[in-house]
């Protein structure tokens, strides 16, 4: 779904709002992270999830110690 949005004065900053319909389908609200991310396209806006990163953190840690163990695991 795209929505248009105009940049504004914040502080001494500027930035963007997001539609409230958008910010409760993805559950975001004052304070949570987002990433930004330029692609060829454009600027692209993903929710962050501190939570995930740190399991994906463990799970290399983890996946790289045990690598014989995980090769086994998948057969």
């Amino acid at each position: 779904m795209a929505k248009t949005t105009k940049i504004r004065a914040i502080g001494n900053s500027q930035g963007v709002t997001i539609p409230k319909a958008m910010l409760e389908r993805y559950q975001l609200k004052e304070g949570d992270t987002v990433t930004t991310i330029e692609t060829d396209e454009g600027i692209l806006l993903k929710s962050h999830d501190p939570n995930f990163e740190k399991a994906m953190e463990a799970f290399a840690k983890f996946s790289s110690r045990y690598k014989n163990a995980m090769r086994e695991l998948a057969k």
